[in-house]
C-alpha cells in the first residue's frame, strides 16, 4: 500500500508539471506580442500577480518557515524567473504610461516580500508562527492570482469576445488549483487548499466564458478581416479609377492638336 508520504509527494510532483505548464502558457501571448511589437490591450496584471505570489511562496517553502516543503520551494522559484522575463517583455514593448506603472509595481512587489521576509524571521521565533504568518499572505496573493483574470473576464463580458484571454493559461490554471489542493488535502495544510479550491472556481468561471463566448469571437474576428478585405480592394479599384480619367484626358488632348 503506498504511504501518504509517498502519494504526497508523487501529487506534488505533478502539481509542479502542471504548474509549469501554466508559467509557460503564456508564452504564445508573448510570442504575438513579440511579433507585433505592441502589446495591445493585454494587460499585465495576470504576471504582476503571478510574480508576487511566486516569490511569497517560496518564503513559505523555505525550511527556516515551514520544513518540508522542498517541491513548493522547487516550482515557485522556477515561476519567479519565468514571471520576471514576461514582466521585462511587456515592459519593453508597452507605451510609456503603461511601462512606467509596470516598473512601480513590481519594485512595490519586491520590498514588501523583502519586508515580509524580515519581520517573519526576527520577529517569529518558531517555524509553526512562521508558517502562520506567511501562510496568511500567501492566501491573500494566491487567491489574487487566480483571480487576476477577473479584469480580463470584464473585458470578455463587455465585448463578446475572448480574443484577449488565453485558453491554455485559463486551463493550465484549473488543472494547477486542482492539483496542489489536492496535494495539501493528503497532510491537511488550509494555507494551500484554500487558495487553490477558490483557484479551481475562478479558472472554471473562466472556461465558461470561453465556451459560451468562443463563437462570437470567431465572428467577429472574421467580420473584421472581411472588412479589411474590402478597403484594400476599394484602395484597388480607386487607384485604377484615377488612371482612366487621366488616360481619357490625355486622349481628348490629343484630338484638339490633331483639330488644331
Amino acid at each position: 500500500m503506498v504511504s501518504s508520504d509517498t502519494a504526497r509527494n508523487v501529487v506534488g510532483i505533478l502539481g509542479n508539471v502542471i504548474s509549469l505548464f501554466l508559467f509557460l502558457s503564456p508564452v504564445p501571448t508573448f510570442v504575438q506580442i513579440w511579433k507585433k511589437r505592441a502589446v495591445e490591450q493585454y494587460s499585465a496584471t495576470p504576471y504582476l500577480a503571478t510574480l508576487v505570489n511566486c516569490m511569497v511562496w517560496v518564503l513559505y517553502g523555505l525550511p527556516m518557515v515551514h520544513p518540508k516543503s522542498l517541491l513548493v520551494v522547487t516550482i515557485n522559484g522556477s515561476g519567479t524567473a519565468i514571471e520576471f522575463i514576461y514582466i521585462i517583455l511587456f515592459i519593453i514593448y508597452a507605451d510609456k504610461k503603461k511601462r512606467v506603472k509596470v516598473i512601480l509595481i513590481v519594485l512595490i512587489e519586491i520590498i514588501f516580500i523583502a519586508a515580509v521576509a524580515v519581520l517573519v524571521l526576527t520577529l517569529a521565533h518558531t517555524t509553526k508562527k512562521r508558517s502562520m504568518i506567511v501562510g496568511l499572505v500567501c492566501i491573500c496573493f494566491n487567491i489574487m492570482m487566480y483571480a487576476s483574470p477577473l479584469s480580463v473576464m470584464k473585458l470578455v463580458i463587455t465585448t463578446k469576445s475572448v480574443e484577449y484571454m488565453p485558453f491554455f493559461l485559463s486551463l493550465a490554471s484549473l488543472g494547477n488549483g486542482l492539483a496542489w489542493t489536492t496535494y495539501a488535502l493528503i497532510h491537511f495544510d488550509p494555507f494551500i487548499v484554500i487558495p487553490n479550491g477558490l483557484g479551481s472556481l475562478f479558472a472554471v468561471g473562466q472556461l465558461v466564458l470561453y465556451a459560451v463566448f468562443y463563437k462570437s469571437t470567431k465572428r467577429q474576428i472574421a467580420e473584421r478581416e472581411g472588412k479589411a478585405e474590402v478597403g484594400l480592394s476599394q484602395i484597388v479599384v480607386n487607384g485604377d479609377s484615377k488612371k482612366k480619367p487621366s488616360t481619357a484626358s490625355l486622349n481628348a488632348s490629343a484630338s484638339e492638336i490633331n483639330r488644331a
